[in-house]
């Protein structure tokens, strides 16, 4: 089965800066992993494997272990944003022990064009892109600059985390099309709502 395949480009979002941080917000504002395809359809949006990559062994199976791995960064990630909360053993443990496994390896080839096009040495197993994953957590989480542009989206009721590198670091939003636009609504109707009455 060819990686990419299935749900509309609205359903996944990759503004947050990170893959791991990407795959937090597959979470909200409903599950979004929630079939095989779908996971198929990330995997490739978040460029953890090049457009057109074969996974052969892919199935329902690896959702699992991908919510698995999510729910551990998840943690990580959210004790690190409250400087008061301090991280659970667990979770760094496992989102270490994944980190452990190889990426899956690229390699060069030349295109029909002649230039050089990236692809995988062979068919990506879920472990390789798990690795891939949490290791990204884990030099996200353990350098200080790139931790310090953590930030939880100000939007209401939005949860999601994105790394702020944005000049000046006054990025408010996950997504200034989606959060952004909505609190640009909001203060519009307020303000109709005062010059009214």
């Amino acid at each position: 089965m060819a990686l990419g395949m299935a749900t509309a480009p609205y359903e996944l979002r990759f503004g947050a800066g990170r893959i791991c941080l990407d795959l937090l917000a597959t979470a909200h504002p409903v599950e979004r992993l929630c079939s095989a395809a779908a996971l198929h359809a990330w995997i490739t949006g978040s460029g953890l494997v090049p457009p057109g990559t074969v996974a052969a062994r892919a199935d329902a199976g690896w959702l699992g272990a991908f919510h698995e791995l999510r729910g551990h960064i998840d943690q990580l990630v959210r004790a690190t944003l409250s400087p008061e909360s301090r991280p659970h053993d667990l979770p760094l443990a496992q989102v270490n022990a994944v980190a452990r496994t190889a990426p899956p390896a690229p390699r060069a080839r030349r295109g029909q064009d002649g230039t050089l096009v990236r692809e995988l040495d062979g068919p990506p197993e879920c472990a390789a892109l798990l690795g891939a994953i949490a290791r990204d957590a884990v030099e996200l989480l353990t350098d200080p600059v790139a931790r310090a542009g953590l930030r939880q989206c100000a939007g209401d009721n939005c949860p999601l985390v994105y790394l702020d590198s944005s000049r000046g670091r006054r990025r408010r939003w996950c997504s200034s099309e989606v959060c952004g636009n909505r609190e640009r609504v909001a203060r519009h109707r307020r303000r109709t709502a005062v010059s009214r009455a």
